[in-house]
């Protein structure tokens, strides 16, 4: 098995210095990207009557602007490399906090489809990229427990979120809420400015050196769009195994959180309680996430991260499929806190082990390619899982969600075990092929003598 990919960027990262303070802003700003969505589930009760619309419909809210975030994955990307990743966060959070403000004055649910879906998800999408993209260039060795660190800000503002919200609600209703959520996302603006360029010591190149820019023909924009969704990664086996198995794992993660609360509800469960159970996933998530980016910068498992992935996956589906026979509070905290291990190992890994397949190069475009693809199963999910309580019940959300992302896992873990002995089997094989034309140039080489 091929060990971390080595640093690709002409300069050895910093590891530190600096680069702590631009995790504590990528930090905040993926606390906002990624909660957001999740505590907006508080105020679905109290939406849904007000609008008259059902729970399919109030689920697409959050839905819509998950899949704008990951769907603008690529143009993230484009503009991360354009201007750098600090103009491009404080852009993101201006977006995130009108969207929130104009939502607030609402009177449709196609109204707040566009303003927290449309509007929100792009800035939320400007943030998470640019925030992944400046750790990678900030941090190598290390990378992993940056990545856990800046990925804890999830579960640390779910952890904040959820009772603020639903004190929020009780105070000033909906709309009230969504106002002053705007302006607390304006910190996303603070977050990018902590986001300085990287200071890289390239050895200059000699005159001779220097590309004739003459000579070059004008870039496109047809081949900047090339550019950041290359299809060429496809033909790569490792990155088509995880982008399977995160299809399937996207399509499950976010609706058992968006109903986690209305399900305690329809157990007989106090609505502060039922807020709480968000609260008590995310106090654990705060803790996993750093603690799994600290195990996978182990050189035990370091190698193996790909393995380690699939295996979270599927204790994270395990958990919901066991949820269903759950019927008190008590056992609902249970679930809550393991739910809470198995969401932020996950997300602990699931860029990392992108930046293990591609390096630090390629990952500003394959995370582009692999947001916008996700976005679909990211539209689709809470719908589908929203439509099966509409007919039926809640255990069948829990059901389908969970052998979704059990399926995934397996598939993640199985596929792995294939492409890792393929690749040392194929190894040989390029090595013969190398000494092969080692041994023709070195005839060669003889006979002209």
């Amino acid at each position: 098995m091929s060990p971390a990919p080595a640093n690709e960027l002409g300069y050895k990262p910093l590891d530190g210095g600096w680069g702590w303070m631009v995790v504590f802003g990528a930090h905040i700003s993926i606390g906002f990207a990624y909660s957001t969505p999740k505590v907006l589930s508080i105020f679905f009760h109290e939406i849904q009557e007000n609008l008259k619309a059902s729970s399919s419909e109030i689920a697409l809210i959050p839905s819509i602007m998950l899949a704008v975030m990951y769907a603008g994955g690529p143009m993230s990307s484009l503009l991360v490399k354009r201007f750098g990743s600090q103009p491009i966060v404080i852009l993101g959070g201006l977006l995130c906090s009108v969207s929130m403000i104009t939502a607030s004055f609402g009177d449709s649910i196609v109204y707040l489809y566009l303003c927290i879906g449309v509007i929100g998800g792009c800035g939320l999408s400007l943030n998470l990229n640019a925030s992944l993209t400046i750790i990678s260039k900030y941090f190598l060795n290390r990378r992993p427990l940056a990545n856990g660190l800046a990925m804890a800000g999830s579960p640390v503002f779910l952890c904040i979120m959820a009772p603020v919200n639903q004190y929020l609600l009780d105070k000033f209703g909906w709309r009230g809420s969504l106002l002053i959520l705007g302006g607390l996302m304006l910190n996303c603006c603070v977050a990018g400015a902590l986001m300085r360029p990287v200071v890289s010591h390239r050895k200059p190149k000699k005159v001779g050196e220097q590309p004739n820019e003459c000579t070059k023909p004008k870039i496109s924009c047809m081949n900047n769009a090339k550019k950041f969704l290359d299809l060429t990664f496809f033909k790569d086996r490792g990155f088509v195994i995880y982008l399977i198995g995160n299809i399937m794992f996207i399509f499950g993660a976010y609706a058992p959180i968006m109903f986690l609360s209305a399900y305690a509800v329809s157990q007989g469960v106090e609505e502060y309680s039922a807020a709480y159970l968000l609260s008590i996933m995310g106090f654990v998530d705060m803790f996993v996430r750093p603690g799994t980016g600290l195990i996978a910068s182990s050189k035990c498992i370091r190698p193996r991260i790909q393995y380690f992935f699939g295996f979270a996956m599927v204790f994270n589906g395990t958990c919901h499929l066991l949820c269903p026979l759950i019927k008190s509070y008590a056992f609902l905290v249970a679930y809550a806190v393991f739910f809470g291990v198995g969401f932020g190992m996950v997300f602990a890994l699931i860029f990392e082990c992108l930046m293990d397949l591609m390096g630090n190069e390629r990952f500003p475009s394959a995370v582009g390619l692999v947001t916008i693809i996700e976005c679909i199963p990211m539209l689709l999910g809470p719908p589908v899982a929203g439509l099966l309580v509409d007919i039926f019940d809640y255990k069948y959300l829990f059901f389908m969600c969970g052998s979704v992302i059990v399926a995934g896992g397996l598939f993640i873990f199985v596929m792995n075990i294939y492409n890792y002995y393929m690749l040392e089997k194929e190894k040989p094989a390029e090595v013969r092929e190398q000494n092969q034309m080692t041994i023709e140039n070195q005839d060669q080489g003889s006979a002209s003598a």
